[in-house]
This record gives C-alpha cells, sequence and structure tokens, in this order.
C-alpha cells in the first residue's frame, strides 16, 4: 500500500513539473501528461508497474467521463443533424485510411490478413487526444471540430464489426458461428436502444428524486453511478465503454438537471484523463521501442502524414472547405488508443503474432506521444482566406459626426443620434456587418478606420466629432492618432477598455473616453439601491457623486502620468485605489 502511495505521489510530482511547462510554451496540457508518463517510465527503465496496461484500461474512465460530457452538449436534434458526416465521412474515413495503410502493409510484405488488420487498427484516432485538443484550443464547436467529431463517433460504432473482423480472419476463420455473431450484433443494437429508452424516460425523473435529498454528495454519486451503467452495458455487449457513456449524456442533454450533472462529473474527468494520458506514457514498452526504434521512430510520423493526407482528400470529396480539411486531417492523424485493443485481439486470434503486435502498439503509443506536435504543423498547410472586401464610394457621406465600428456599443451610441435627427457617416470593416446593417435600412460604409486614405476618403477633415466604438484597446490608439494627424481640430469621443485605457486616452487630450462596463455598472448599482429601500432621489445623488469622484481621480491619474514622464510601463502600475 505505502509503495502505491509513493507511485501516485510520484506521478501528481511529475505531471506538476511538466503540464504547466508544457502548457507554458505552446504544446498544450495533453503532451505534458504524456512526456510524465514516459519520464516515469524512464526513471523506473520500464518497470514502473507489473502490468501498465492494467493502468491504462483503468484510467479509460477518464475517456468514458469526457463523451459522456461530451454527450451532455450536444442534444438529440443536432446528433441527428450530424448523421452525414457521421455515417458518410466517418465511415469513407475508415474505410479509406483502412485501404491506404493496409495496402502500404501489403507492399511491405505483410500477408492480406494481417495487411487488414494494420490497416483498420491505424485508421482510427484516439478520441481522448483529439477531443481534448479540441477543447483545450477552443475550438469544438468549429465546422472542423464538429467533423472530427462525427468521424470518431463512427470510429466508436465500428469497434463491434471491427473485432467481428478479425475473427473471421483467424485460421480457424471457418468455424465461426455466424448465427452467434449475428446474436452478438442484435445484443448491441439491443442494448443502445435500452440506453435511450432508460435516458428518456428515467434518468430524469430518478435526478428529481434524488434533488429533494438536497445532498450534494447523493447528486455525485448518482451521476457517476449513471456513467459507470451506461459503460458497463455496452462493454457487456462487445461495444466500447465511451459509447455507452456519451450515449447516456446525450439523453441527458436537455434535462434540467444537466448543468448539475456536469459540474459534478467535471473533476474526476479532469483527473481520470490526465491519469489516461500518463499511462500511456507508463505503457510504451521501452524494450521494444529499443530494439526496433529505427523502424517505430520512422513509422509512427509516415503513417500520421499518410493518414493525414488521405482523411484530407476524403473531406475535400465531401466538399469541405481546404482549411477545415486541413485542421480536421492534421487533428485525427494520430493512431487511437483502440488500436491497442485491436492489435490484442489479432494476436489472440492468431492472426499475427505477440512480437508484431508489440511493434504496432508501440508505433501507436510514439504517434500518440507526438501528436500535439503533428498538429502544431497544421497552420503551416493552410491557405490565407481571402479577405472579403466590399468596393466602397465615399461620395455619398455626410453630416459632421462619424462613427467608426458598428458592433453592439457602436449602433446603441448612433440611437440618440439619430433620434435626435444629426446626419452621421458610419465606417466599418466587417462586410458581413456591413451587408446586414443595410437590411435594417443602414447605410455603412465599408473601410478599415486604421488607414489614413480610408478616412480621408471618408472625408475626415470636415468632421467635427468622430466617435470611436472599436473594443480593441490598441486598434483605438491607432485610430486616434490617425485621426489627430488628418484632422487636429476634431473632437474625438472614445470608447476604453478599462480604467487603464482611459487614463492613456485622455492623455492623448481626447475630448472623452467612457469605460465599456463602468455606466452599466453604476445603473444597476442604483436599482439595487432602489430595491432595498433606498429613495431613488437619493440613490441618484449617491451614483451620481460616485461618478463625479471617480472621474477627478481618473484625471489626477491622467495629470500625474502626462506630466511625470512616463510611458506605458507606468500606466499599467495604476492600481484600485478607495474613492
Amino acid at each position: 500500500m505505502e509503495l502505491m502511495f509513493l507511485q501516485a505521489l510520484l506521478l501528481i510530482v511529475v505531471s506538476c513539473l511538466f503540464v504547466p511547462v508544457f502548457k507554458r510554451i505552446g504544446l498544450g496540457a495533453i503532451l505534458g501528461f504524456l512526456v510524465s508518463g514516459i519520464t516515469v517510465n524512464l526513471l523506473f527503465s520500464g518497470k514502473f508497474a507489473e502490468h501498465p496496461e492494467e493502468l491504462l484500461h483503468f484510467s479509460e474512465f477518464g475517456v468514458v467521463l469526457f463523451l459522456f460530457v461530451i454527450g451532455l452538449e450536444l442534444k438529440p436534434s443536432e446528433l441527428w443533424n450530424m448523421r452525414k458526416d457521421i455515417f458518410g465521412l466517418g465511415l469513407f474515413q475508415v474505410l479509406g485510411c483502412g485501404f491506404v495503410i493496409g495496402g502500404a502493409s501489403l507492399a511491405l510484405g505483410y500477408s492480406v490478413p494481417v495487411s487488414l488488420v494494420i490497416g483498420l487498427g491505424m485508421a482510427l484516432s484516439s478520441t481522448a487526444i483529439v477531443m481534448s485538443q479540441l477543447e483545450e484550443s477552443g475550438e469544438k464547436n468549429t465546422a472542423h471540430g464538429k467533423k472530427s467529431f462525427s468521424i470518431l463517433l463512427f470510429q466508436d460504432l465500428a469497434i463491434v464489426p471491427l473485432l467481428l473482423i478479425v475473427t473471421l480472419l483467424s485460421p480457424s476463420g471457418e468455424s465461426i458461428d455466424t448465427q452467434q455473431s449475428l446474436i452478438n450484433l442484435g445484443m448491441a443494437i439491443s442494448a443502445i436502444g435500452i440506453l435511450i429508452l432508460v435516458g428518456k424516460y428515467l434518468l430524469d425523473p430518478l435526478f428529481k428524486l434524488l434533488a429533494k435529498t438536497r445532498t450534494q454528495e447523493i447528486m455525485t454519486a448518482s451521476a457517476l453511478g449513471v456513467v459507470i451503467f451506461a459503460a458497463m452495458l455496452m462493454d457487456a455487449v462487445g461495444m466500447s465503454y465511451a459509447m455507452g457513456s456519451f450515449i447516456a449524456g446525450v439523453m441527458l442533454a436537455e434535462s434540467s438537471y444537466r448543468h448539475e450533472v456536469e459540474a459534478n462529473i467535471e473533476p474526476f474527468r479532469g483527473l481520470f484523463l490526465g491519469l489516461f494520458f500518463i499511462a500511456v506514457g507508463l505503457s510504451l514498452d521501452l524494450q521494444i521501442v529499443v530494439q526496433n526504434w529505427p523502424i517505430i521512430l520512422l513509422a509512427a510520423p509516415a503513417v500520421m502524414l499518410v493518414k493525414a493526407i488521405t482523411i484530407y482528400t476524403i473531406a475535400r470529396l465531401f466538399g469541405n472547405a481546404h482549411n477545415n480539411s486541413v485542421r480536421t486531417s492534421f487533428g485525427l492523424a494520430q493512431l487511437g488508443e483502440f488500436g491497442f485493443v485491436l492489435f490484442g485481439a489479432a494476436v489472440v486470434a492468431g492472426v499475427f503474432d505477440s512480437e508484431l503486435s508489440s511493434i504496432l502498439i508501440a508505433i501507436v503509443s510514439v504517434s500518440m506521444a507526438i501528436s500535439p506536435l503533428f498538429e502544431k504543423l497544421a497552420p503551416l498547410a493552410l491557405s490565407k482566406a481571402p479577405e472579403d472586401i466590399i468596393d466602397e464610394d465615399f461620395n455619398d457621406t455626410k453630416g459632421e459626426v462619424l462613427i467608426i465600428g458598428f458592433g453592439r456599443f457602436g449602433q446603441v451610441v448612433s440611437q440618440p443620434l439619430f433620434s435626435k435627427g444629426y446626419d452621421i457617416t458610419i465606417l466599418d470593416n466587417d462586410a458581413d456587418r456591413v451587408r446586414d446593417a443595410a437590411t435594417f435600412g443602414f447605410r455603412i460604409h465599408f473601410g478599415d478606420g486604421r488607414r489614413r486614405d480610408i478616412l480621408k476618403a471618408a472625408g475626415i477633415s470636415r468632421f467635427s466629432a468622430v466617435i470611436i466604438c472599436t473594443d480593441e484597446p490598441s486598434t483605438t490608439n491607432h485610430i486616434i492618432k490617425k485621426i489627430q494627424a488628418s484632422n487636429p481640430n476634431a473632437k474625438i469621443f472614445a470608447r476604453s477598455y478599462d480604467r487603464i485605457h482611459s487614463i492613456e486616452l485622455y492623455s492623448k487630450d481626447i475630448s472623452f473616453s467612457v469605460r465599456e462596463t463602468f455606466d452599466s455598472a453604476l445603473e444597476l448599482s442604483k436599482q439595487v439601491l432602489i430595491g432595498v429601500g433606498v429613495d431613488e432621489n437619493e440613490a441618484l445623488d449617491h451614483i451620481n457623486d460616485i461618478r463625479q469622484r471617480d472621474k477627478e481621480r481618473l484625471m489626477e491619474q491622467v495629470k500625474g502620468d502626462r506630466y511625470s514622464g512616463k510611458d506605458r510601463v507606468h500606466i499599467k502600475a495604476v492600481k484600485p485605489e478607495p474613492l
């Protein structure tokens, strides 16, 4: 027991060292966990645990929880809308990659059955790595994120038929009980049906009943219980644990208890998922790698490149854009954890020997380890999307007020001016926004306010007031510089990001700056005072007093900055002070 605690402590310490470092240098937490496992594996000369594959199998619970959380965020209707990608793109990805990689194996001298198993096994990708990378980069709901997920979902569905193929390819394949195989397939379909029924009619009432106990622990335990039940049911019929948990999550996606269940699962998910990546590094057979390192280190990136090219080709044939196809192909290029299972089953079935299986499993592990690095190459293959340009004519500009930026802020700013009868010229560099505004009767001129030639074409010299409503401080600062160079007499009113930005703007001698959250926060505070019993006039006077004190203090800070000879570094040193 003491040894197990020491081993667990070592994994935690090494992870705490590597994960922050790898996140800091932009390689992500996944690679940090993988390197942590490999490091501990090296420290123990590959003998950290007597059976490291058992730790890997146990830690797959992290993948199970991960798929459950993904299911919670995906309503059945959304899943139905993805059916073409799941059964179209997903099917052709598995068959296409299996055919290409299997064909390469055949060319290297392997038999047809061996080549087929190698091709299909390497066609599968790592659900844990791909989805974790998408979540970490915030791209889970992007077009390529959804395509990747659809393919991964089909791969999970393909587990049963792939294992059946391995069995059929065994030397004793002629004695296979076809009837029993069909029964197993029927049981798998029935299990999915049971999960759907349980999720639709039992889970919500169950959580409603448990919520009445007002015991947080029982809600957490029940959420874990649902995941374990679904995973075990799928495993009992030969499917993956992850598929069961995913279906359970989808069935709870429209439940009123979805957010609470997700919050209860989240800590376990992160812990087990990190353990899974560590276990991948620990399960790497160092002896096999040392003995066959030229083959493994050459084969892993080579297979990933072939796989990426194949997936890209298939994605393009399905009508996906170049950039989406590139991101999908690079994200799914690594080999998956199911390869461990498929190659192990091939040994049991007698399709190939344990030595070849060990080499293949090492290739899978290495590909998973270098996957985050491989994905970093994707930007090199991306094409810069052509900028959406609108041919603009500034002959119809009018009025004395120019608004730059017509987003949420600019739209609100313009309303009182329009209602008062002022003619306003509006400038924005978002082509879609210009078109959308036109459908509502707004004439928005397309152009980048940072460019002096655009400002000149818009007639900057005749505007007496310019309102800058952009939300990026550096952009706002740049526009002010261009305006003051073109029309020093124009009064400039600007939206600032925060207090520090306001000080910087006032230092540029603009007429007025408003912090984007300041007045709305004061208005809310005023309503709270009224709501708790303060007289309305008294509350208004109090808010006005707060506003005046803040303005005086702001001007003192601006004056101090202006005459102190300090630069932007000084501005950043400003700290909140009592009124």
